[in-house]
């Protein structure tokens, strides 16, 4: 290497060895990483994932006939008045009230033990 007049050459200063030959003092080597883990593709699902996600699609196919059969207007008589509504908005709310009910049950049983 050729250096204007006047520049000293740079100080090699002491080399060490590395994986690829030697490190320079003022030249930083890469951080030594892991390579990242291979994805498994095409595992083999356990049986009992299996069954439990057939059980889900089942269900979900139940619930949705059930939604479908029931689309038909039903009077629905509150405290003060009626009113008219589709039945499985009614089940749905009647639904969600109950598990409101029993998640509400079970908090005050356990405060009190």
């Amino acid at each position: 290497m050729v250096f204007g007049a006047g520049r000293p050459a740079p100080r090699l200063g002491r080399l060490r060895p590395s994986q690829g030959g030697y490190d320079l003092p003022w030249m930083s080597s890469p951080p030594a990483t892991k390579p990242p883990k291979p994805v498994r593709t095409g595992a083999r699902r356990s049986r009992r994932e299996l069954v439990r996600t057939g059980g889900m699609v089942v269900l979900a196919i139940l619930i949705t006939l059930f939604a479908v059969f029931n689309l038909d207007e039903v009077k629905v008589d509150w405290i003060f008045g009626s009113g008219r509504a589709p039945l499985i908005v009614v089940i749905v709310i009647s639904l969600l009230f109950g598990i409101v009910l029993t998640y509400a049950a079970e908090r005050i049983i356990h405060k009190r033990a």
